[in-house]
């Protein structure tokens, strides 16, 4: 997958942009972000913040390690298994931004 892919992807699941990067924000603090994609030029990082607001790397694979999962179409390589709850915090935040459009007039 590349970058375009993956953001793709993202915006679809629940992320958005948050200071340049596809993220996934907190359900109490839904403009910070916690879970970032970091897109370099070779590799993309996934990254979580602590709770001391240092961004931490989970994992990292080049464009061309990163597959999309034929059953979920979850990208596969990033390391999104070792985020316990992290599907938990896709769908919330995929939620949010669904509802988020109903309260809007058209």
């Amino acid at each position: 997958m590349q970058r375009e892919e993956l953001t793709a992807w993202a915006l679809a699941n629940g992320w958005r942009i948050i200071a340049g990067c596809p993220s996934l924000t907190k359900p109490s603090s839904p403009n910070e972000a916690i879970v970032r994609l970091v897109f370099k030029a070779t590799v993309v990082n996934l990254e979580v913040k602590k709770p001391a607001g240092k961004w931490e790397k989970i994992s990292g694979a080049a464009y061309g390690q990163i597959v999309a999962d034929a059953e979920s179409n979850r990208p596969l390589g990033l390391g999104f298994e070792k985020i316990p709850s992290f599907s938990m915090l896709m769908q919330d935040n995929k939620d949010r931004q669904t509802f988020a459009a109903f309260g809007k007039p058209k």
